[in-house]
């Protein structure tokens, strides 16, 4: 704005015409009258003057905006080297900084009794993490949208440019401040001191985004301003959760699901970043003092019945301590014999079949026989099922290897029971070799864990009929009800919706909106454990509605209820609010 005021006393002193035009001929000029001659000498003079002022005056604006955008600078390049190295510390920070600013409502509240067309756009809600820290998406919301809520002013529309909602995703910055300052863990502390914490993170740390948003000179409607885990946001939430569940859209599975060992809960797709691993490489991982290697594949032979070996290969030879089959191609003729025989595990003698699988194994592809672990491999699942395979499942939630993997194992994290695997193998003269492997490693975009896939019991959303809703929306010629521009990003919208998986929405956390859900547990059950069976949950607003709709359900029977511990991804609230 400033140098647009620059600019423009620059035009007009460019453009000031330097006499004045008085029109008619010389001779009346030669004849004007000596006092009228005066007054405009004077006039003329004074023009000159003021012409000269505003010269300068521009002159001093520019130089003044150019020493400032110097000194800015200079001052912006001194910093960048130690705003690198520094992570910014809430304790570092001033608490008067964070302080909600009043803002004045009016300004732009849209005025709901209005006959306007109503237009609403909603701010994408920030996480509730001390500042915004990578800006650059909200000055992108901010660019994209505050203009666009303008034009809607302009045209006379009821627009209103919302926000902001926070997102209450602020559990994780708390649990890395508890670690650092008081060396302890949410499970140290317990679930109630953890969500204790966090509503104070909130209420103390909250406001700074705030004074950064309205730094940002966005012409929001703040009358709208809320916090996703308030009670009105909370009753949407649960409201919304029991009507999607009674229209079937919402449901619970056992399925594969992408677990972060660090958080101990499962995280969606978008939350994984893959990595190609072209060759042996070292890489950190969250818990382990030393590299963990990754990018090869070993070889191992299992003994056969009888005195003979297969070998088998993998990128994850811990797996193998949960092995449940080994798969051949039927028309393989180097495995024929092996047929309706058995392998036999070298750590624990379990009888291991050895099955024919034509759509698992390629018979032209490496050495031609697959280890099968159903527990722990989404392909292997699918054979297990097909099979009837025994699943088994090696790992605790925090990683480490559990009991099924036998003595001498269990308690080893994953990575280290890789290499005491492998010494265990070479020691029993059953390791044949290893060699590089093209792989892709999946991390946790919050933790940067490597993600491993678990089967774990979660609540899911439908995700297939709106998506065909979506799809048909920009695809269908005769009624299409959205247009993308620019017309070759349609193929992305196609692709994306045409590949879609129901979305997994519950989470192991201990902050967030409680998934509304009661296990019961009967009295003549014979497993107890809380989740044990799948069709023994009810859903409903509150525990004396669920008490309601337990007794339909189990008619005549006792029974105990208790309300489930898993919490709700984020930005299913997220969508409830919009």
């Amino acid at each position: 704005m400033v140098l647009r005021f620059v600019l423009f006393l620059s035009l007009c002193c460019t453009f000031w015409p330097d006499e004045e035009y008085t029109g008619g001929d010389t001779d009346k000029a030669d004849i004007e009258d000596p006092e009228k001659k005066r007054r405009k000498e004077e006039k003329a003079k004074a023009k000159e003057l003021k012409k000269l002022k505003a010269v300068q005056k521009a002159e001093a604006a520019k130089l003044q905006c150019f020493d400032a955008l110097r000194a800015q600078q200079t001052s912006s390049n001194a910093s960048k080297k130690s705003e690198r190295k520094v992570k910014w510390d809430a304790e570092k920070e001033n608490a008067e900084d964070f302080i909600d600013p009043e803002t004045p409502f009016g300004f732009f509240v849209a005025d709901s009794s209005s006959s306007k067309p109503p237009f609403v756009i909603v701010l994408p809600p920030p996480n509730v993490t001390g500042a915004l820290h990578r800006p650059c998406p909200y000055l992108c919301y901010t660019g994209y949208d505050d203009p666009l809520a303008e034009n809607v002013r302009i045209q006379c529309l009821m627009g209103s440019w919302s926000g902001p909602c926070w997102d209450s995703n602020s559990a994780v910055v708390v649990e890395k401040k508890l670690m650092r300052e008081r060396k302890v863990t949410r499970h140290d502390i317990g679930r109630e001191n953890l969500v204790s914490e966090v509503w104070n993170w909130k209420n103390e740390y909250g406001g700074t985004i705030l004074k950064q948003q309205r730094c940002m000179g966005t012409s929001l409607d703040w009358s709208h301003e809320c916090f996703t885990m308030d009670e009105k946001r909370s009753r949407a939430v649960t409201e919304a959760f029991v009507r999607l569940y009674k229209k079937g859209l919402i449901y619970r599975d056992l399925r594969f699901v992408n677990w972060d060992c660090v958080l101990q809960t499962a995280i969606s797709d978008i939350e994984v970043d893959y990595e190609d691993v072209k060759i042996r490489t070292l890489s950190k991982v969250p818990g382990y003092e030393k590299p963990v290697e990754f990018g090869f594949l070993t070889s191992f032979a299992y003994p056969i019945e009888g005195g003979e070996e297969i070998v088998v290969a993998t990128s994850r030879v811990e797996t193998m301590l949960g092995d449940t089959a080994i798969a051949v191609h039927p028309d393989d003729e180097r495995y024929a014999h092996f047929h309706g025989k058995f392998a036999i595990h070298p750590f624990n003698g379990r009888k291991i079949p050895i099955i024919c699988d034509a759509i698992l194994v390629d018979k032209n592809f490496g050495i031609g026989a697959v280890k099968i672990t159903p527990a722990h491999d989404p392909n292997d699942f699918e054979v297990g099922k097909h099979h009837n395979l025994e699943f088994i499942n090696i790992f605790t939630d925090d990683g480490k290897i559990n009991s099924n993997g036998g003595p001498e194992f269990a308690g080893m994290p994953r990575f280290k029971a890789c290499e005491a695997v492998l010494a265990t193998l070479k020691e029993m003269g059953l390791y044949k070799g290893a060699k590089d492997n093209v792989m892709r490693l999946g991390l946790c975009s919050r933790t940067n864990d490597v993600v491993e896939p678990l089967i774990k019991p979660q609540w899911y959303v439908s995700c297939c009929g709106i998506a065909k809703e979506a799809l048909d929306a920009i695809m269908d010629d005769e009624n299409r009800k959205i247009e993308i521009i620019l017309r070759q990003y349609t193929a992305d919208w196609k692709r994306w919706l045409e590949n879609i998986r129901d979305w997994c929405i519950s989470r192991q956390l201990w902050w967030g909106h409680h998934v509304p859900a009661w296990y019961v547990t009967l009295e003549d059950d014979k497993m107890k454990k809380l989740g044990a069976c799948i069709d023994h949950w009810v859903v409903a607003r509150n525990e004396e509605e669920a008490q309601m709709e337990a007794s339909r359900m189990f008619p005549g029977k006792n029974f105990q209820m208790s309300q489930g511990p898993d919490v709700l991804d984020t930005w299913f609230p997220l969508v409830s609010f919009h």
